[in-house]
């Protein structure tokens, strides 16, 4: 079956250096959509950017700290520059916080939180919705977490920033339904990602994955199937939704 969803739009990925987002770029690659990849990891990210490049892919790479609103104008001011429109948008980039009790979380962790997962977010929606409205619509996908949907021992501080991502996942598409633009919200459990793999949580993985009915934890590979159902082209009737992908953790 030839996968033709997403030939020659244009996709924005941030935090697309690594896991989740550099996955989603190469898979997006074989579909014959145009790339925009955003992180601040700009040496990571343009081995990435050019891999991608060597195997046929169009991609602009454009260093980005989804905390500073400036930065995230001026990769969307560039992805119009070379591209013309924005289809879809991808916000991953985000952080884990270091697993401690609640009462021991500092405001330089909240905040630090807050910062990249929610404020990041919200800047990069900003930016998004402003120039898909005069196109006639789009997609956006925020990558929020199981800790967005319930609770998260030991991370209050992610928890908290991931439940506002929900939040404002639902606001706006309640807010752009008419205007043609989907917003939705996926919600992974824990996965074999660097951002999880080289934290604390890494030590946790055997426990964390007797907790999920399927008795394992989710793969990158299965949490980006889900990213690529969520903005297909396909997919054109669900919006304001925060999509578990957990193995069956949320149904007990």
């Amino acid at each position: 079956m030839k996968h033709d969803s997403y030939q020659d739009q244009v996709v924005m990925i941030t935090g697309a250096a690594s896991g989740f987002g550099a996955l989603l770029a190469q898979r997006l690659a074989l579909r014959g959509a145009r790339l925009v990849l955003g992180d601040r990891d700009v040496a990571v990210l343009e081995r990435v950017a050019g891999a991608l490049r060597g195997a046929g892919a169009t991609v602009l790479a454009v260093p980005c700290d989804v905390t500073r609103e400036v930065q995230v104008k001026a990769m969307v001011a560039a992805a119009l520059a070379r591209f013309g429109r924005l289809d879809v948008g991808v916000n991953n980039a985000g952080i884990l916080t270091p697993m401690k009790r609640f009462v021991d979380t500092t405001e330089d962790e909240l905040d630090r939180s807050y910062a990249v997962n929610t404020k990041g977010v919200f800047f990069c929606m900003q930016q998004q919705i402003r120039h898909m409205l005069p196109q006639g619509g789009g997609v956006i996908l925020n990558i929020a977490s199981m800790a967005g949907l319930g609770g998260a021992p030991k991370l209050a501080a992610y928890a908290a920033a991931k439940h506002a991502v929900v939040g404002l996942t639902r606001t706006a598409a309640v807010e752009y339904a008419r205007q043609g633009i989907r917003i939705n919200a996926l919600c992974p459990f824990y996965s074999a990602t660097p951002m999880v793999t080289a934290s604390e949580v890494a030590e946790q993985q055997a426990m964390l994955a007797q907790g999920s009915p399927m008795k394992r934890l989710g793969t990158p590979e299965e949490i980006v199937a889900a990213m690529l159902m969520l903005c297909a082209r396909e997919n054109s009737y669900m919006t304001g939704q925060a999509i578990a992908v957990d193995g069956g953790l949320s149904a007990f």
